[in-house]
């Protein structure tokens, strides 16, 4: 969205979010301030009152949201149901920026909307109402709840090491699954002022804890896989791509992966895409990336990590290239790449089109 193509008349607004408040700035196409900042309930009513008073100054050209995927959500929704053109804006950086122009809410905003007009660092944001945000929402469950199964475990194991030499001795030996039946048959009656029974009090709940989460980890998962199956099922058929790293990936793309416009671009956003370090005589240069979505990073790891073992086309990769003089982590970096591009051909098309520019869909070569 190039200032190049606005005119006077043209009004950019700037959002910056909260949970409980609002507050939009408005510029020309020029770069001009056109009104006092304003704050607005972050609710169905506040939303209104931001669209007529946007419309009241003039044509507005887009709106420049921060936190689509957050406080800004239901803001970003509101606007694309009334035919508004809608971007993310990135947070300006603690550093730099922000020490030189201080920090409010205003400015914030008023950084948002001149980000829009420079038609850098503004994203499509993701439309979060189809299947894939089902699928977000059922792994946010799993997700927590296996964090939680684990903190049980590793708890329970913990505090059994204190425990009296008599119980440690009927429970230490037993593997975990046992141990945790174990533990909630033991006898919780008596004065909880009496460590022995705190002791076993203890351990019964850690063990029930297990259990609950367990079988809620198993309903989960049965969603997961239901849901990964119907969204991508070509996706799940490939080496190494399991249900939940199938999930992560949509999650990444979103509802809309025409946002997305090329797999160098998928790529760039899982962090697995190098980055340009020349500078002066030094040419050609480049450096790991430590950007982008770490989670679906940590995904293609564990793809590559998987075909590495046991697919022959990737092991026979591996031994080339190793031959070539790359270290084990460069390889697995290459592979990182491959396993983006091969993703990003599998992503389901979008349910809905989003509004993003042409030149900005993604790519079908």
């Amino acid at each position: 969205m190039p200032s190049i193509a606005l005119e006077r008349s043209d009004v950019i607004v700037g959002v910056d979010t909260h949970k409980d408040e609002h507050v939009a700035v408005a510029i020309d196409g020029l770069g001009g301030s056109l009104d006092e900042p304003r704050f607005f309930a972050a609710n169905p009513a506040g939303y209104v009152d931001m669209l007529v008073w946007a419309e009241a100054i003039g044509e507005v050209h887009g709106f420049g949201v921060e936190g689509c995927g957050s406080y800004g959500s239901g803001l970003a929704k509101f606007l694309r149901r009334h035919d508004q053109t809608v971007r993310e804006v990135a947070r300006p950086p603690r550093k730099g920026e922000r020490r030189l122009s201080g920090k409010s809410d205003a400015i914030d905003a008023e950084h948002a909307a001149r980000v829009l007009l420079s038609g850098e660092g503004s994203a499509t944001p993701k439309l979060a109402d189809g299947q894939i945000e089902a699928i977000r929402l059922v792994k946010i469950a799993r997700d927590t709840a296996v964090k939680g199964h684990s903190t049980a475990i590793i708890t329970l194991k913990a505090v059994l090491v204190t425990a009296s030499d008599e119980l440690r001795v009927q429970l230490e030996p037993l593997t975990s699954h046992k141990l945790v039946l174990a533990c909630v048959e033991l006898d919780t009656g008596g004065d909880i002022a009496d460590p022995e029974v705190a002791m076993r009090t203890t351990l019964a709940c850690l063990a029930r804890r297990w259990l609950t989460l367990h079988e809620e980890i198993k309903t989960h998962t049965a969603h997961l896989k239901a849901l990964t199956q119907a969204a991508a099922p070509e996706m799940l058929n490939r080496f190494g791509i399991g249900f939940d790293s199938t999930a992560e990936m949509l999650v990444t793309a979103g509802d809309n992966t025409d946002r997305i416009r090329s797999e160098a671009a998928f790529a760039k956003l899982c962090g697995a895409c190098p980055v340009q370090a020349g500078s002066g005589k030094t040419s050609g240069r480049h450096r790991l990336n430590r950007g982008g979505n770490r989670q679906s990073n940590a995904a293609l790891y564990r793809i590559v990590i998987v075909r590495m073992r046991w697919h022959p086309p990737t092991i026979a990769y591996v031994e080339r290239r190793t031959e070539q003089g790359l270290t084990k982590k460069d390889i697995i970096r290459c592979l990182k790449r491959f396993v983006a591009r091969e993703i990003y051909h599998l992503l389901p098309e979008p349910s809905t089109p989003s509004a993003a520019p042409a030149n900005n869909h993604r790519s079908t070569t």
